[in-house]
């Protein structure tokens, strides 16, 4: 079976690579804290269907513990190495089979090889708690190798840390109306683009969640970095084709053979 990408809104996509369903920083919600779902049904329950969960670090749009409860028993978990200790509540979710990782790391899944990579993004369980745990991507390798960037700012060993992938699911974009360190807009996400030059690419992070109240700050951040990705990228990374979906779109982007 070809490999398949669906993007769910914000960080949450499935990667279905030889018969294997991998789900990226599940989060199902339709109001965190003070963020609201403004574009996109809520994920229906085909999303909550994973043999492999990742978690890129401990924010809570990323590392939400109700999304990550409502995953089948026996679901497998990765996650950043320390966060058992800096989110008790994961020692709560005894029905997932947890297993921390740390750059580097490789988990066997079936047919896949999913390896864990640096990314430059705060660590932390934030607002509170002085634990820190390594923010990061992930490489699936399968029938493509496809790499989730999680929250992460562009740096200059980005391309050798990852290394050569087929797609890429890259951030542009944020749930506010400024994005602080540690983050891609659509501009940095397309020079990360050019240094990973993959065959295929996907925009996530964006245009999902926006702060309660604040519709009217700065709406072209919550509108417009999916299609800036776009743009920029035929101008940056002209090989690259990149699918920008909607919520709950799917696409069998092109892989190397």
């Amino acid at each position: 079976m070809p490999v398949e990408i669906t993007w769910w809104g914000h960080a949450t996509c499935t990667i279905e690579d030889s018969d294997i369903r991998v789900l990226t920083d599940p989060l199902f919600a339709r109001r965190l804290a003070h963020l609201r779902r403004r574009r996109g049904a809520v994920p229906p329950p085909e999303a909550h269907r994973a043999d492999l969960a990742l978690v890129s670090h401990l924010h809570a749009d990323h590392l939400h513990l109700p999304s990550l409860g409502s995953l089948a028993p026996g679901t497998r978990l990765l996650v950043p190495r320390g966060a058992l200790r800096a989110v008790p509540g994961l020692r709560r979710l005894r029905q997932l089979r947890i297993a921390e990782v740390s750059p580097g790391d490789q988990t066997m899944v079936g047919d896949l090889v999913v390896r864990a990579v640096p990314a430059r993004h705060d660590g932390r369980r934030l607002p509170v708690g002085p634990h820190r745990s390594p923010a990061l991507g992930y490489v699936v390798e399968g029938e493509a190798r496809t790499y989730f960037a999680g929250d992460t700012g562009l740096f200059d060993d980005m391309a050798k840390e990852v290394g050569p992938v087929d797609v890429a699911l890259l951030p542009v974009g944020g749930w506010g109306p400024y994005l602080g360190e540690g983050h891609l807009d659509a501009g940095r996400a397309a020079q990360a683009l050019a240094r990973l030059a993959p065959r295929s690419a996907v925009p996530v992070h964006y245009g999902t969640y926006w702060p309660i109240g604040m519709d009217a700050v700065r709406p072209h951040e919550f509108h417009t970095p999916g299609d800036e990705f776009v743009r920029i990228a035929a101008q940056l990374a002209p090989s690259v084709a990149v699918h920008r979906l909607g919520h709950g779109e799917r696409v069998r982007p092109e892989v190397a053979r």
